[in-house]
């Protein structure tokens, strides 16, 4: 008589064992002194220090499809970055910094390279920006997922001293928008993007250049979500309201950060708007405000401040940009 295993089942303890030995050498290079008793253990402890009135500030968030990217064109090393800097960015846009960060992996059957690649990637994001990547999780779930399929999410935390907290809340008709560029696609519209594409049909597009791109199309949808945060801490006293631009774009995210009653006028004009969305409406006959909707559009994250301070942020971020204005009429205009 056959006996039933856990491996028969679908789920390999060896493997899973192995992984989790893998990552928790990876995730230790990340962790700050305020982290307590290292990587492991059932829950990941963190010790707040140096704060009069901390307040934390979590956030979670996925890469979306783009993940179905990373399978088609078999790069994973970069989908962690993407993970840890979404989330690293929307805890950001409150004056918070990044203190810890957790994954999450699901997936059919376990992968041992793959998720090494996801974590690294991960862990290099938390590096970069001061994050410990605490703890995570690594499912093995057949049934759930099938052949390579894999979901991957995160969850990060950050603080802010109470009386620092950057909410909009003081933001007047009149104010300067400044604009900081995206890599691309970031992490979202990659539904729409794959359908353009036709990707399922013919994922062999992906290796070839079109239309005026600089590199491949898988390339360039595969290019990490920026992460904002060292290059916009020192200039945080200076600003009043910082939007990031995800899902829904900036007729969506904008109006997150404005007081009841206000709204913003943007200048198309005033930036370039990257090969990778002309080419995504061109091919898929796209209308504009449908591609406003749906991606950043070449624009990740706005600043809002004070027309007098336009001078000193610039002096200190070279790259922003004026590309609108805040308006007394509850509206997104671009």
């Amino acid at each position: 008589m056959n006996r039933d295993t856990y491996l028969s089942a679908g789920v390999d303890r060896d493997a899973a064992q192995a992984a989790k030995e893998s990552i928790i050498d990876i995730a230790s290079k990340t962790l700050q002194k305020e982290v307590v008793g290292g990587v492991g253990f059932f829950g990941g402890m963190y010790e707040l220090q140096g704060y009069n009135r901390p307040v934390l500030v979590s956030s979670t968030d996925s890469p979306g499809t783009k993940l179905r990217i990373a399978n088609l064109t078999g790069r994973f090393d970069t989908v962690g970055v993407d993970l840890v800097n979404h989330c690293v960015n929307d805890v950001f846009v409150s004056g918070a910094k990044p203190i810890f960060f957790l994954d999450y992996i699901g997936v059919g059957s376990l992968d041992t390279k793959k998720v090494e690649d996801l974590v690294a990637g991960a862990a290099k994001a938390c590096q970069e920006v001061g994050c410990s990547l605490i703890g995570g999780e690594t499912a093995e779930l057949p049934g759930i997922y099938t052949g390579n399929e894999f979901d991957m999410a995160g969850f990060a935390v950050g603080v802010v001293e109470k009386d620092k907290i950057i909410n909009g809340s003081d933001i007047l008709p009149g104010d300067v928008l400044l604009g900081l560029v995206s890599s691309g696609l970031h992490t979202n519209g990659y539904s729409l993007a794959r359908k353009v594409f036709n990707l399922e049909a013919d994922p062999s597009v992906l290796n070839g250049k079109i239309g005026n791109l600089d590199r491949s199309l898988g390339e360039s949808l595969m290019e990490p979500h920026r992460c904002y945060y060292p290059l916009l801490e020192p200039v945080l006293p200076l600003i009043k309201g910082m939007s990031h631009i995800t899902g829904g774009g900036i007729p969506e995210n904008m109006p997150r950060i404005l007081p009841s009653g206000l709204g913003a006028r943007f200048d198309k004009s005033t930036w370039t708007v990257p090969s990778i969305f002309n080419l995504i409406q061109e091919t898929g006959n796209v209308e504009e405000a449908e591609m406003f909707r749906v991606f950043n559009m070449g624009i990740g994250m706005v600043l809002v401040c004070d027309p007098s301070k336009v001078q000193d942020i610039c002096s200190l971020v070279p790259e922003c940009m004026i590309i609108g204005e805040v308006i007394a009429e509850q509206e997104i205009i671009i």
